[in-house]
């Protein structure tokens, strides 16, 4: 028995191990551990006052990951996927920001569950598809989506966790085209509202005589203009570009300040953010009375099907454009060739009735 705890003492089992308990009014109590654990001190708190001892809470750190969770599938995309390392800074963020926000959510309203929590042996095709029919009013972000939850999929199966795949063969396919191009009228409407000399002129002739991403146009530098071209490094694909400086971009250029340190500044003199120059184009379309869809990739496509109408070949479009993928670029120039290949057939039938009116005639 010590002083700091009256009733208790301790003894030696059968196997010569010591022991503690509480003994009072002819009950005896086992006390688990040694006196200073806090799981004795509890126990023997408990005994003193006659009721079951209470068992600490568990409560998991809001950062945690529950083993072999959706959660923790996640974590091995991010520290140990080759695939993962070989993406564009650009492509990473936006995907951790999709995979964060869709482990964070419930799996159903009203339920504590989150995505995170459920283990990955327990993700079912079901909830697969049930997942992108809620998002069915928005394409692109259920195919993101789709392209995230593999990710873990994948992840899940490298670990042995998980034996099947749930989204094997799943297609979610956007029913829209994407992005489209610029109609003549639309160019000509927003030229016309916003003459050489401002800004959002400057925006648009960068876009569409480039050819590139709006987070290459926003934070091009003046340095990047070389004598008669503009050299850049794409953001998203790492890729090196020596791009002419046509006489369309030059007027532009003309009539801007270039005194740094990027080619496009705000009305306080900072460059502009890849986000912000969507909606500040967004903006300049709506008040040159122009409809929803002309953007500022739309402006890359535009470039794209001039090139392809004007005959390039696939391959300086690609290194126009910056592609890395042949097919992307070939999208461009099938469309030009079917319609440069029928009217060639059309205007054989064309010659051919003629000839035969004339013979018949």
């Amino acid at each position: 028995m010590t002083t700091e705890h009256p009733n208790a003492s301790p003894y030696q089992d059968r196997h010569g191990r010591e022991r503690w308990r509480f003994r009072r009014a002819g009950k005896t109590v086992a006390l688990p551990h040694q006196p200073g654990h806090p799981e004795f001190e509890e126990a023997y708190r408990a005994a003193v006052e006659g009721r079951p001892p209470r068992k600490a809470e568990v409560r998991p750190l809001p950062t945690a990951a529950a083993p072999r969770s959706m959660r923790a599938a996640w974590r091995v995309v991010v520290r140990s996927s080759f695939e993962w390392k070989q993406l564009d800074s650009v492509t990473r963020e936006k995907q951790t920001a999709i995979a964060e926000a869709f482990l964070d959510s419930r799996i159903a309203e009203g339920s504590k569950t989150t995505w995170g929590d459920v283990p990955i042996a327990d993700l079912r095709r079901r909830h697969l598809k049930a997942l992108l029919a809620e998002r069915s009013d928005k394409p692109h972000a259920a195919r993101h989506l789709l392209v995230v939850i593999r990710k873990m999929i994948l992840a899940g199966l490298d670990e042995e966790w998980i034996e099947t795949d749930p989204s094997y063969r799943l297609k979610y396919r956007p029913e829209t085209k994407g992005w489209r191009a610029w109609t003549d009228a639309e160019r000509a409407k927003f030229e016309e509202r916003w003459p050489l000399g401002t800004t959002p002129r400057l925006v648009y002739a960068l876009a569409l005589w480039l050819g590139n991403r709006r987070s290459d146009v926003a934070a091009l530098p003046v340095s990047a203009i070389q004598g008669d071209r503009i050299v850049l490094t794409q953001v998203k694909t790492g890729r090196d570009l020596r791009l002419a400086i046509t006489p369309m971009l030059q007027e532009a250029l003309a009539q801007t300040d270039l005194s740094g340190p990027t080619i496009l500044k705000t009305m306080y003199g900072e460059p502009f953010s890849a986000k912000s120059l969507t909606g500040r184009m967004r903006d300049w379309t709506k008040s040159a009375g122009l409809p929803e869809g002309c953007t500022l990739h739309g402006l890359r496509k535009t470039l794209g099907g001039m090139l392809a109408d004007s005959g390039a070949t696939t391959r300086e479009i690609m290194d126009t454009l910056g592609h890395t993928n042949l097919k992307h670029a070939e999208l461009y120039t099938k469309s030009a060739n079917q319609e440069r290949l029928a009217r060639a057939g059309l205007d054989k039938v064309t010659l051919l009735h003629k000839a035969s009116k004339q013979a018949n005639g």
